[in-house]
Parts: structure tokens; sequence; C-alpha cells
């Protein structure tokens, strides 16, 4: 193990001098062609003339309908609306006119946030033919800067599992191996972005929704500080105790195409009361010299794979070369996470969700949800008091956690202690006792970003994800883009 609070830097040098340190996920170069392209490279090339926005979404279109009927991962197209939303967007640059810094760039949108005249099922019976008349506050804030959307992508029922699959739209397939679950809930988002389909796509981040998916799928994503973008138009709408574990955040091939929509979509909308309004800063302008790093590859709980551990490593070596100070250290309650997290959805043993799907007008629920009811729900507390110590014990890992961070900028771990499982086996005992590593930011609340860093011997993308002090965000985002420059960042699925 590494001595705390020491910097590499030196030691590095030699080790990358004698091509020691593997550029383990190498990969075609990001943006080559086609719809493989950022989001931020399309910006630029519409603005510029040297492609349509009309083009780019028929681009983006064709390829959904070449690897949508492998992966099920778009489950309402919108394609005449983007069509037509295309050719205005390059009416207006014929004019000299800019909607904004995604004009005329195709997104995605995940299926529990609203979309005005679009079918949003969160993926439950109930809402399957429901059609929302509004735009999700990030939805709308997206199209205002000159989004168009593509479509909807498939979640798990109420968006309640780390795996993708319901009985409105049935189950999503990972690009990488279609034997195995792109991740959830954000799990049709992550693959078709990852299969090239969409540049940028919306979800949402209550449990590791998005920093799962994106492990899974070889993505860059960012979950923003809790309060940092509003979650009105969000399905189910975050209310109550738990408030605070639900994030709108976004997934890109890119971290740039990140770092582009991050602006565009935070702020206060006066809907959501938790929101605040705080400056964001930009990742370009972080000094990594001045940072200092924890990490850890193991929480104590559920130990990772050796390449998993190996991805970390590597990570934390590339930081220490570019002047990071990296430090081996783990929270203390790290262990904790799953069960402080679960503890407080088992007061009522699910009875406020069951009621909540029926008031919706859904009598059948899915067995992947059933066996997250079962297994995170069950079985009830015995006691308002037991229930009301579950969220005081929320309190004093927050707590512990923030009196941690005094000594850090930023912490890196593994997403998850393993890459993306077989379907239908995200439940199993020993996958289970992994989630801690991603419930951990929600519980904290921090900015958390991932990045591919990394590849398991049978293929699959491996990811690392770096934590942040609150509200800053663009550190988060400069650690994870000087590990997408070193170790290449996404590559494309053999689809």
């Amino acid at each position: 193990m590494m001595a705390d609070r020491i910097n590499r830097r030196d030691a590095l040098i030699g080790i990358a001098a004698t091509g020691a340190l593997p550029a383990i996920c190498p990969g075609p170069a990001i943006g080559a062609t086609g719809s493989s392209t950022t989001a931020v490279e399309l910006a630029a090339a519409i603005r510029s003339g040297r492609r349509s926005a009309r083009e780019t979404v028929d681009l983006h279109l064709d390829r959904i309908a070449a690897v949508n009927p492998r992966l099920n991962a778009v489950v309402q197209l919108t394609a005449d609306a983007a069509r037509r939303e295309a050719d205005e967007a390059d009416a207006m640059l014929a004019r000299g006119q800019v909607k904004g810094p995604l004009h005329g760039v195709p997104v995605t949108i995940k299926d529990t946030l609203e979309t005005a005249g679009t079918i949003c099922t969160g993926g439950t019976l109930g809402r399957a033919n429901y059609v929302p008349k509004a735009d999700a506050t990030a939805v709308a804030r997206l199209r205002a800067a000159g989004a168009i959307v593509l479509g909807k992508t498939n979640v798990p029922e109420l968006a309640g599992a780390l795996e993708t699959d319901n009985l409105v739209y049935g189950r999503t397939n990972n690009p990488y191996d279609l034997a195995r679950t792109p991740g959830g809930s954000s799990g049709g988002e992550a693959a078709i972005v990852a299969a090239a389909g969409s540049p940028l796509g919306l979800g949402t981040d209550a449990g590791g929704s998005i920093r799962v998916p994106a492990h899974y799928c070889g993505l860059a994503a960012l979950k923003p500080t809790s309060g940092r973008v509003p979650r009105t138009g969000q399905f189910p709408r975050p209310m109550g105790a738990r408030n605070a574990v639900f994030h709108v955040s976004l997934i890109a091939r890119s971290v740039d195409d990140l770092a582009l929509a991050l602006p565009i979509i935070a702020g206060p909308d006066f809907h959501d009361y938790t929101i605040v309004d705080l400056p964001l800063l930009d990742s370009r302008a972080v000094d990594l010299s001045k940072l200092r790093l924890a990490f850890f590859d193991d929480d104590g709980l559920a130990p990772p794979t050796a390449e998993i551990a190996a991805a970390v490593h590597h990570a934390v070596e590339a930081l220490a070369l570019a002047g990071v100070t990296v430090t081996e250290r783990r929270p203390p309650d790290a262990a904790k996470a799953g069960t402080i997290y679960y503890d407080m959805t088992r007061g009522d043993g699910a009875a406020g969700v069951r009621a909540f799907l029926k008031s919706v007008g859904t009598e059948r629920i899915s067995p992947l949800f059933e066996q997250s009811l079962q297994s995170r729900s069950s079985p009830a507390m015995g006691s308002i008091t037991e229930a009301l110590a579950a969220f005081n014990r929320w309190d004093a890992y927050r707590n512990a956690m923030l009196a941690f961070m005094q000594d850090y900028d930023a912490l890196l771990s593994p997403v998850l202690p393993y890459a993306a499982p077989r379907h239908g086996t995200s439940f199993d005992e020993e996958l289970q006792k992994g989630v801690g590593y991603a419930q951990m930011h929600n519980l904290t609340g921090w900015p958390s970003a991932t990045v591919r860093v990394g590849t398991s011997p049978e293929g699959l993308p491996l990811g690392v994800q770096v934590a942040a002090r609150p509200w800053r965000e663009d550190v988060a985002l400069a650690l994870v883009r000087q590990l997408e420059i070193r170790f290449g960042g996404w590559t494309a699925p053999n689809l």
C-alpha cells in the first residue's frame, strides 16, 4: 500500500518512460467520423456550416435504426419532429441566428424525465400511454439551447434497479455483450450513447443510476452536486425524506460534452425548492498540481476483481504523473454505505411504493421491480423510532464523509467492484454487496464523474469514479478529463 499523503510524480516518470504504465483502453480516437462525433464537435461543425443539422439528425436516426433492434435502448422515437426541428435549425443558421450552444445537436432523454407530446412511462404499465403536457426543466433547457430530441430511452420500472427491463418495453442489452445488462436505471441511455446513436444523454442518478451504466458501457458521466440541477418533471417526483439522493445527470462519450451541457441544465427553476444558485466553475481552469486526491480500491465489504483494482491503480498513477498529490485512504464508513442507503427505504416495507403504483394505474409489477422491492425494502421496520434512526445514521454518515474530505479535493474509487454482469443477476447476493461504492455519493450528494480507463478479460469496459467536494464539479471533470486523455475513454462496441 502507498503511504499516506505522498506525491508519486517523480517515481512515476520512470514508469511512464519505460512504458510500464499501459494505455489499457486505446481504441479509436474520439470523434473520428460519422455518428461517433462528440456533441462539442457536432455543435462546432453545425455552427460553421461544415455539417447541417438535418444531416446530423438523419445520421443519428440511421444509426439508431441499425443498432436499436439488438439493443432495445430507444423506446419512443421522435424522428419526424427531430427532422422538422433540424430543418428549422438550419433555416435559423441561414439567417445568422444561433439558438444556443447545442444548436442542431441531437440528444436522447431517459424515460423518467417528462417530454411534452411524447409518451413518458417511467417503465410502469400504468403510464404506458401517458403523454406529458410539459417538458421536465432540464429537457426544456436543452431544447432552449438548441438541442434536438431524438427519442426516449428505456429504464427499469420506476427507475428501481441496476439493470433495465420492464413490462412496457422489455429488456435493454449492453452493446459490448448482448447477453449482459447495460445497467440501470439509465441503461437505455447508456446503451444508445455507447452505440453512437446519440452523442449526449440526459438521465438521473439516485443510487448509481448514471454512473453504473456509464461504467458498464464505457462512457463519461456526471452526477452533479445535489441541489445543482432541478428535478422538476422527473417521474416519480423526488419528494420526502430521501429527496436529496436524486440527481438529474448527464452521460456522453466525451468529458467535454458533460462540461458543455452542465451549465445549460443547472440553476434554480423556482419549482424545485432544493436548488441552490451557486456559480459553476470552469474545469479547464483547474490546476491539477494543486489537487489532493484520496483513493481506495476496496470498500471493506465487496472486494473488487483484479482488473477493477488494477484500473483504479493505473488511474491513480496517471493522475500522479500529471502532478496530483495522491494518497491511498479509504473513508472510515465506506463499508456501511449500502446498508445506510437501503435502511432508509425499509420503513414501511415498500407499502408506500405499492400504493403509489396503484395510484398511477399499475396493477401488475414487473418481476425485476418486485425483486427490487423484496430485496431492498423488506422487511418493514418495527417502529417509527427505528425508521427515523435510519435517517439519523444518514446524517452521521454525511458528517463523517465531509470531515474525511477536509484533507482532500477529490476521492477516486471503483464505480462497482465488477464489470457488467449477465442479465437477471444484479440481485445476486454477492453483486448486491458492491452497490455501496456508487451509493456513497448519493448519500453525500457530492458531484461524481466517471470515465472508462480499462477493459476486462471478456472485453467489457471498466470505469472509475471521481467525487469532489460539494459544488466542485469542475474538479471532478478536470480529473476524469485527464484520465480520458491518458487512457482514451470510450471505444466503439463491435455491433
